[in-house]
């Protein structure tokens, strides 16, 4: 499902127009993207945890050439399923 067709699935189910249904999951998209740039988690009791990871920096191989080089230490965000959503999936 891409993001047009979850436009349209939104706007079916709560019987809004597709705009609004954009309007609506573009706002929630930017809300998740700022509570993690601030470094908070976001939780939605029953569908999952959005949160944000430290990843160590680490020594890597370059594939091609089997050159070492480091990898600078990042930020990863994540996505942990709630009980919810693992039991509809299986």
């Amino acid at each position: 499902m891409n993001k047009s067709e979850l436009i349209e699935k939104i706007s079916e189910k709560a019987q809004i127009s597709k705009a609004t249904a954009g309007v609506v999951l573009d706002a929630v998209i930017e809300s998740v993207t700022g509570a993690l740039t601030a470094g908070d988690s976001v939780v939605l009791v029953g569908f999952g945890t959005f949160s944000v990871t430290d990843r160590p920096a680490r020594i890597g191989r370059n594939p091609q050439t089997g050159k070492t080089l480091e990898i600078a230490a990042a930020k990863k965000p994540g996505f942990k399923a709630g009980k919810a959503l693992k039991e509809a999936v299986n």
